[in-house]
């Protein structure tokens, strides 16, 4: 074989090896770049130890839609006026209304009607059935204490935001202002929301901002996190079943 062509030939496996190299060197440098410009993003709005992954990715793509980070509050302990706290997961104060997020984590089939109590997650194609507490009414539940505080005659949004392999199979009775969802059409139906709507007369927003982050502020305590756990266990009373 002849002699420069085994040169050439050595020479393109090296450059070929060093561009592979550098590809790989790039990608690993520009992903800790995007991860490092991540945390920074969701440090605008929280802790990085509060909340599940699901929570935070979305408030990563709400700022990268172009959500102000002074407006996304996120893993609020609002206080019930019978002392105890509602924990709600993202609270977006908008020209429009005050949007009120519920994030889920499922995969399979789930079915639903908006009126029912309990909703069901199907998987193993039919062999497996969860029962869960209907999203709409939790989410109603939170809104209902979020006006309490805020005492703003504003309109409430709903948004139940599922995350995770699952399907919406059949979801009926879906009231007004509730929106059901994944995470790829959450900004669909902010462009409804604020789009759609006539702007909300607020009576007074710096009084809305500073109940919003003081409800931000309850959760940092691990007195309020643990005394929201017990009163959950509490209310949910599986540790006074007997078999």
């Amino acid at each position: 074989m002849d002699t420069v062509f085994i040169k050439y030939l050595i020479l393109s496996i090296i450059i070929l090896i060093i561009i592979k190299v550098f590809v790989v060197i790039y990608k690993k440098v520009r992903k800790n770049r995007i991860i490092k410009e991540n945390r920074k993003l969701l440090q605008s709005v929280t802790q990085l130890n509060r909340g599940t992954d699901s929570e935070k990715d979305l408030i990563l793509g709400l700022l990268k839609y172009g959500i102000s980070s002074q407006t996304i509050f996120h893993d609020l302990y609002v206080k019930k006026y019978d002392g105890k706290f509602s924990q709600i997961d993202l609270v977006v104060p908008t020209k429009a209304g005050i949007i009120v997020v519920e994030v889920k984590d499922y995969s399979g089939w789930i079915f639903g009607n908006g009126n029912h109590l309990k909703w069901t997650q199907v998987l193993a194609y039919g062999n497996q059935k969860y029962r869960f507490f209907n999203p709409v009414k939790q989410n109603n539940q939170h809104i209902n204490v979020l006006k309490k505080q805020l005492k703003e005659n504003v309109p409430f949004y709903s948004l139940i935001v599922f995350y995770g392999d699952c399907i919406f199979k059949d979801i009926s009775f879906v009231p007004n202002r509730t929106f059901i969802l994944k995470p790829n059409r959450v900004f669909d139906v902010l462009k409804i929301i604020i789009n759609e709507s006539k702007p909300a007369n607020y009576k007074n927003k710096r009084s809305v901002i500073n109940i919003l982050r003081e409800s931000v502020k309850n959760g940092e305590s691990k007195i309020i996190q643990n005394e929201h756990v017990k009163n959950i266990k509490n209310m949910l009373g599986e540790d006074r079943v007997y078999n």
